[in-house]
């Protein structure tokens, strides 16, 4: 059974962080010849959640980088390698000491949360308003996270001369693990992502794949976070615009996501 893991932005996503029309069609391709297909991805099930609809992802999916594991036919929800609390502090206290504002975000059988302090820029303040606010998630003020709360991730947005301090500190924590690239909100910010070191895509696609049962495993990915599963997977396959250290891991560099680069290859490999 071929297993397909698909990452999102950079991705299966076009530039507008949409499923094109094209690609739209190559996955309900892959459906009428059952070929098995999902997503590992670093985004939350609340910001994939309008991506998806429509499009017929049906498999077990993995979010925050493996932390989430959401099966959509038997709504069980798999949370692994969470934060602790002392974790917890010592990103805040971090992000604090450069004024940065962090979200938690957590998560349980029935909402998902965002916690925060009040914002101290307007790219902070704009996140809130335009993404943040349009979700299904309950924002409550820092004070409100409860000491059990089931923390996912942190995330924080801010100029490059704050974000990257912090990261560097992060390293010095074996526990914790950060990603960061370039944020849509201009070429001056950058967004940063932490996690528990032990969470992976690729923890969270070997567990999807002994769920299924699967026997071959097909990644598709563009950054850091995806090198878990490219170790693990069958064939791995990297877009044009993905990072170098990826396309050097590859099994092989396909067009890029602008172009429906994953799309026109499933199309070719698949004779679809």
């Amino acid at each position: 059974m071929n297993l397909i893991f698909f990452d999102l932005d950079g991705t299966l996503l076009n530039s507008d962080s949409e499923i094109s029309p094209f690609t739209k069609e190559t996955l309900i391709l892959l459906n009428e010849k059952n070929i098995a297909y999902t997503l590992a991805t670093g985004r939350t099930m609340l910001s994939a959640k309008s991506i998806l609809k429509g499009h017929d992802f049906e498999l077990p999916q993995a979010y925050n980088n493996g932390v989430t594991i959401w099966d959509p036919k038997t709504q069980e929800l798999t949370l692994e390698n969470l934060l602790s609390n002392a974790e917890i502090s010592s990103v805040i206290e971090l992000a604090d000491s450069q004024g940065i504002t962090p979200f938690i975000h957590a998560i349980d059988d029935q909402h998902c949360y965002i916690y925060h302090a009040a914002p101290r820029h307007q790219v902070e303040r704009e996140l809130i308003n335009t993404r943040y606010c349009h979700v299904k998630a309950k924002i409550l003020p820092i004070e409100a996270l409860p000491v059990d709360g089931q923390v996912t991730n942190i995330s924080m947005i801010g100029v490059a001369e704050a974000i990257n301090p912090i990261r560097r500190e992060l390293k010095k924590n074996p526990n914790l693990l950060a990603y960061s690239g370039p944020a849509i909100e201009g070429e001056q910010f950058r967004w940063m992502d932490i996690l528990h070191n032990q969470a992976s895509k690729g923890a969270a696609v070997t567990t999807i794949k002994q769920r299924l049962r699967a026997t071959n495993i097909i990644c598709f990915g563009d950054s850091d976070n995806d090198l878990s599963m490219f170790e693990l997977a069958d064939e791995s396959y990297a877009p044009e615009n993905a990072k170098i250290n990826l396309k050097e891991a590859a099994s092989a560099v396909i067009g890029p996501n602008y172009k429906d680069g994953v799309a026109y290859f499933l199309r070719e490999r698949f004779s679809l």
